[in-house]
């Protein structure tokens, strides 16, 4: 078992308790963010165009999957995290691992040089993220929390902002800067900015990186972000009709396997 860190070191805020980052996208879809979802019982999911994620109240529960096929109906993909085992009848068709870290020590200030990000500035965000590529994100993802930009000579260079909400958490996402203007430390000033804000309205910063990306995780423990668990996400599709699949199979190994023996995720975010 992963030992949980001391979160109240280095100055950062006392959190409400470390449980509910089991199990982040059902913790925001179930609270803060329920507004921005689709739910049949214990099954939710973000609106189209947010945040292409599903999550179950317990992913162990074959009530929960049943929910979840009812929502997101038959034949359909979809992704969900942390997941160790999906029922007979579930198509495993990728996923791969990441890693969460929580604020224990970050220095946190607001810039001088941050600008808000909104709806209008979608265009800009979206080409950013393409030739920066920090993970996913879509039309109305700003409407999920604080997004915040630089820009140089008005074109839009770096940027960071608040992804999942839960109960005394904000996830910091979509941190990126422009490959021409990188190595000056744009990233780490808009993390520590966006986090500003997320402790000053009482919550702890934590956020998430793929499992292979070394690079970024030496930078998130270098400015104050403790290590906390790995999780696996997975792909899965939908069985093809109705009610299909009770029992849990355990996700396992890197072949793709027939629909009612799933493989392990292939690897990628």
């Amino acid at each position: 078992m992963t030992p949980t860190p001391d979160l109240r070191a280095g100055g950062a805020p006392a959190p409400a308790g470390t449980a509910v980052l089991d199990n982040a996208v059902w913790a925001a879809l179930d609270g803060p963010h329920a507004h921005l979802a689709e739910r049949v019982g214990r099954a939710a999911r973000y609106l189209p165009g947010t945040y292409d994620f599903a999550a179950l109240a317990d992913p162990t529960d074959p009530a929960a999957w049943t929910d979840l096929h009812t929502l997101a109906g038959p034949g359909t993909t979809v992704r969900i995290k942390p997941v160790e085992r999906v029922p007979d009848g579930w198509e495993v068709v990728g996923g791969g691992e990441g890693v969460q870290l929580v604020d224990t020590a970050l220095r946190a200030a607001p810039d001088p040089e941050a600008v808000r990000l909104g709806p209008a500035d979608v265009p800009e965000i979206l080409d950013l993220v393409a030739r920066s590529r920090p993970g996913p994100f879509l039309n109305r993802t700003v409407d999920m929390g604080t997004y915040l930009g630089i820009r140089y000579e008005g074109r839009l260079i770096a940027l960071a902002g608040e992804r999942l909400r839960l109960p005394g958490w904000t996830e910091i996402s979509a941190v990126c800067t422009d490959p021409g203007h990188r190595g000056r430390g744009l990233a780490t000033r808009l993390v520590r900015a966006v986090a500003a804000g997320i402790r000053d309205r009482g919550d702890t910063p934590f956020l998430h990186a793929a499992a292979d990306n070394r690079r970024a995780i030496r930078l998130y423990e270098s400015i104050g972000f403790t290590f906390r668990r790995r999780s696996r996400i997975v792909q899965v599709r939908t069985p093809g009709t109705p009610g299909a699949g009770q029992a849990l199979c355990v996700v396992r190994g890197s072949a793709r396997r027939s629909p009612t023996r799933p493989a392990a995720p292939d690897g990628r975010r």
